[in-house]
């Protein structure tokens, strides 16, 4: 067997720093440009596919890793060959994006993206409307998104790569999809970058055995992040969970005690076209009782949801923001019109009449009720809870943030960072479709008895049913 041979590139990258520096001072202006587009130079070794037989690559690492350039030049290396008219390896590829805008501005457009990889003669054709890239040698992309998974339904390939899984809307369904359709090539591969999030899908790709991790944290990149990135996010997520999971690519196990489990949330999914009609559709707004000011404010959580005519509930959206009390409250009663809502309930303990204020200037016509906590979040959760368990209420697709505040919130209290406003705003919105309709329904037509649900229902109502 003869010895593999190596690229300049590569013999370069190999060398001490100081020796390395040393040559590229010698090179031409041309040649230091041109080594831009060498990855073997610019990668690090946790950036390189991994050896021997696998059929998905799964890159799991921490926000600034470079997962969006290591899987823009992995889909370069297997499509283009020597020559910008010669054959790749691969030449059907799939590219499949959180959303559409985030395909189109990170995965092919953005810094890191497929597009800014490729030097100028090897560089493909992007037609968005058509939602293809095409380069010169015959080999094509096509570009899907995870809200929507049913457009991989049917098509084949035999490359795909996937950005953020984890926060995929649908990410059981559009990864079963991908894989379905990946049956060409020899052998068909998948490339898959994420930041981890502990749910079951996740656990159950890291465990399959034709899957090849790689892990990897935010500091492994550290040459190539600002400094001052660098100091503000260690300074205020080191050693939190939040940190473990969004710098350390760690997939954190569900807490003891949690109201909700990433199973649970898994299992009650459901798509947007299997929505039956809505009986009625809240508003709910949980002020932080701050400015709302982007950088220092909290969060403003903002969360539709819907009782169906089949008397479930659904979590319709999550609008919750940061902004202003102007921009938190045209951006709820946005919400309101866009969902046809019947309702936009409101928490006033932090802001009183302010909060309605706030609402009625920026729509005097929004049908308006104020709620008060009388009762600790939790107390306010557990009945909420109790019904996502028993199947009655149901998540319309995936919400991500929304969901790592809802397993955070524990038996005896939230054990994230902040507040939990968004579980709030849900918890609100359910209780006033839900549990409020029960209440209603009991004292018209006599008791209802919703089984598990009894003593939770009784500390949320005030009472009622006793």
């Amino acid at each position: 067997m003869q010895p593999q041979r190596l690229s300049p590139a590569e013999v370069l990258a190999m060398l001490p720093a100081g020796e390395r520096d040393e040559l590229l001072n010698q090179l031409s202006p041309e040649c230091r440009a041109a080594l831009r587009y060498q990855w073997q130079f610019n990668a690090r070794p946790d950036q390189h596919a991994p050896p021997g037989d696998w059929h998905i690559w799964l890159a799991l690492a921490g926000r600034g890793w470079g997962k969006t350039r290591t899987g823009a030049e992995w889909v370069r290396s297997m499509v283009c060959g020597p020559t910008p008219f010669a054959p790749g390896l691969y030449r059907n590829i799939a590219i499949i994006g959180e959303t559409a805008a985030d395909a189109r501005d990170v995965m092919i457009e953005g810094p890191g993206g497929i597009l800014s990889v490729h030097p100028k003669e090897f560089r493909p054709d992007y037609e968005p409307s058509k939602r293809r890239i095409t380069w010169k040698n015959g080999a094509w992309a096509t570009v899907f998104n995870a809200t929507e998974p049913d457009q991989l339904r049917g098509p084949e390939h035999d490359l795909a790569w996937g950005d953020e899984l984890a926060k995929w809307a649908y990410a059981r369904e559009t990864f079963d999809q991908m894989m379905f359709g990946l049956r060409q090539g020899n052998p068909p591969r998948a490339l898959i970058t994420t930041t981890p999030r502990p749910i079951p899908i996740i656990r159950e790709i890291v465990e399959d055995e034709m899957v090849v991790v790689t892990k990897g944290i935010t500091l492994d990149n550290a040459a190539n992040l600002a400094p001052s990135f660098l100091r503000q996010i260690m300074r205020k997520y080191e050693g939190t969970r939040f940190g473990r999971q969004e710098l350390n690519a760690e997939i954190l196990d569900d807490i003891p005690g949690a109201l909700w489990t990433r199973q649970v949330l898994d299992d009650c999914r459901v798509k947007k076209d299997k929505l039956p009609d809505m009986a009625r559709v809240v508003v709910a707004v949980d002020p932080s009782g701050t400015s709302g000011d982007e950088d220092e404010g909290a969060d403003i959580g903002i969360v539709v949801a819907g009782r169906g005519i089949d008397g479930r509930g659904y979590v319709l959206a999550d609008f919750t923001c940061k902004l202003s009390p102007d921009g938190w409250g045209r951006r709820a009663v946005d919400a309101y019109h866009l969902h046809h809502a019947d309702r936009l309930v409101a928490e006033t303990n932090y802001g009183g009449a302010m909060v309605k204020q706030v609402i009625k200037t920026c729509d005097a016509q929004v049908a308006y009720k104020e709620v008060k906590a009388s009762r600790g979040k939790v107390a306010r959760a557990e009945p909420v809870a109790a019904m996502f368990e028993q199947g009655r209420i149901h998540m319309v697709g995936g919400f991500p943030e929304l969901e790592d505040e809802m397993v955070l919130m524990t038996s005896t209290g939230y054990v994230g960072e902040g507040s939990p406003n968004r579980v709030d705003a849900l918890v609100w919105a359910l209780t006033e479709l839900m549990l409020t309709h029960v209440a209603e329904s009991y004292a018209d037509d006599g008791p209802i008895i919703i089984p598990g649900l009894t003593n939770a229902f009784r500390r949320a109502t005030g009472g009622i049913g006793r």
